[in-house]
């Protein structure tokens, strides 16, 4: 089989990403930054996202799988994904990766320029980024299909060294994760409907936007796309029993995480709405009743010096959710942008804020103060894992057993 290039098959899974990187080297160019290497598992969400932005910039890329604990020496955090840059410096945190991108490229515009456009994008970037997180791992690794799909994927990648049978290592790897990641993370019999009602609705709102325009934002990606693209591609779109809902139910959603994943900027063209949508709607009405009402659960957890914490979400009782202390900066992140804001965008969003129940959420809980990024040197710098594991817990309970309950195996 020829390949346009000149490139002969067969294209098999492991060597496709490869040979869409091809030319990557030929296109750098004088930047010194060129060409980039994203290190990170092919399966995660935060790695897919990072991909889909540089793929928009067309930036030449090389993606490294690589497992977290992997990256810890190099980063200071066992974090993913982080970018390599040519020069030798590397990226952490995908939200500040693309900030400086987008400073890098102002032609390459990602964030808005519009002050209330860009807040309001920030801020369904971090919903998409960090709420969307449990349904994501909920329908991976707790319906056996995905689980045991996701964890051969899993060993493949990142822990073939690991001197077991295969089939023990994936049974290990599903426990792990479900330990970790949704038994450990909230994910209980009283919770389990409204974690998948999280991705559902999801699907309604980007669904009921796709109807009027190909992108949330306008005729070309932004922010809010990219990060909903994360979840949405990289877990929903992939894991066997999300995918069949989202194409079954929400057919638009699915092909718009196609054009995302395909969309490239000097293709694209294409403008940003001038105003804030009406259809962002309900995604901001789910913001102000879920997700920062947990976020100030978590900061309030984190100013108690707790561990875990619970917390009635819209009904559903949460219990023994981990804190995570970079969660607790994402609060900081919201309302430092709101305070940056110019006038009358200030008031604007404000306003904006207030009708959806955003407002006082928002400023519900005094000085968080997580302490992370003090000096504002990201994405130069290690955050803290999002999932609020200590530094080595994750490594430390790979290969142990734990009993799961409630399995749908």
């Amino acid at each position: 089989m020829t390949i346009d290039g000149g490139l002969r098959g067969p294209i098999t899974p492991e060597n496709a990403r490869a040979m869409a990187r091809r030319d990557a080297d030929e296109r750098r160019g004088d930047d010194p930054i060129l060409p980039l290497r994203v290190h990170g598992p092919e399966l995660s969400y935060f790695t897919g996202k990072l991909e889909a932005v540089l793929q928009y910039m067309e930036l030449p890329y090389h993606p490294i799988g690589t497992a977290p604990t992997q990256l810890e020496k190099a980063t200071g955090t066992a974090q993913v994904p982080a970018l390599e840059l040519a020069d030798g410096r590397w990226l952490t945190d995908t939200t500040p990766i693309i900030a400086w991108l987008d400073a890098r490229y102002p032609e390459l515009e990602v964030i808005p320029r519009d002050p209330t456009l860009a807040y309001l994008s920030r801020l369904l970037e971090d919903y998409a980024d960090e709420w969307l997180w449990r349904p994501a791992m909920h329908y991976r690794w707790d319906y056996a299909e995905g689980a045991h799909l996701q964890s051969r994927i899993l060993v493949d990648e990142a822990v073939l060294h690991i001197p077991l049978p295969d089939f023990v290592k994936r049974h290990l790897v599903r426990t792990r994760q479900r330990t970790l990641f949704t038994r450990g993370d909230g994910v209980s019999a009283e919770t389990w409907d409204h974690v998948e009602k999280i991705y559902l609705d999801s699907l309604a709102h980007l669904g009921a936007i796709l109807e009027t325009r190909p992108y949330l934002l306008g005729t070309r990606p932004s922010l809010a796309d990219f990060g909903f693209f994360g979840p949405m591609f990289r877990h929903f779109a992939m894991d066997p029993s999300s995918a069949r809902i989202m194409r079954e139910t929400a057919p638009s959603v699915f092909e718009w995480t196609a054009r995302v994943w395909n969309a490239r900027a000097s293709a694209v063209g294409g403008e940003l709405l001038g105003t804030v949508p009406e259809d962002w709607g309900p995604i901001l009405d789910s913001i102000g009743s879920a997700y920062l009402p947990y976020l100030c659960a978590n900061a309030d957890a984190w100013k108690a010096g707790r561990d875990h914490f619970d917390v009635d979400i819209e009904g559903a009782p949460y219990r023994r959710i981990r804190t995570a202390r970079y969660r607790v900066h994402c609060l900081e992140e919201l309302r430092r942008h709101f305070e940056e804001l110019p006038e009358p965008h200030g008031d604007a969003v404000r306003a904006r804020l207030e009708a959806h129940g955003c407002w006082e959420p928002l400023w519900r809980v005094a000085d968080p103060e997580s302490g992370l990024d003090p000096k504002r040197e990201a994405p130069f710098a290690g955050s803290h894992s999002m999932t609020g594991l200590a530094s080595g817990a994750a490594e430390k309970l790979y290969w142990s057993p734990v009993k799961v309950n409630r399995r749908r195996d």
